[in-house]
């Protein structure tokens, strides 16, 4: 009885610290995002308008195609990241 109590335990542990790895993740994740498509597309546009991009101010790029970019780096991340996590933890498909 007390074997599977601390199976139990141990199960619990591990699950809040996948939780925990997937959640500070998923938080790292949106504030590059915020970041790059409030910060760097709109609030610091005036100071990267004097830097040219492909024919472009650079501030302007991040408002337009950067922040698409960034997005979907992030996404390509968030799942690789995530496979690596659910391989440690366990919980990997197969």
């Amino acid at each position: 009885m007390a074997d599977q109590s601390t199976n139990s335990a141990q199960t619990a542990e591990a699950d809040k610290g996948y939780w925990q790895a997937n959640l500070r993740l998923i938080y790292i994740s949106l504030v590059i995002w915020a970041l790059v498509s409030f910060g760097f597309g709109i609030l610091l546009r005036p100071l990267l308008s004097g830097i040219e991009v492909g024919g472009t101010d650079l501030g302007f790029w991040f408002a337009q195609q950067g922040s698409i970019l960034v997005f979907l780096v992030l996404i390509f991340n968030y799942a690789w990241r995530m496979n690596k996590l659910d391989a440690e933890y366990g919980v990997d498909e197969e």
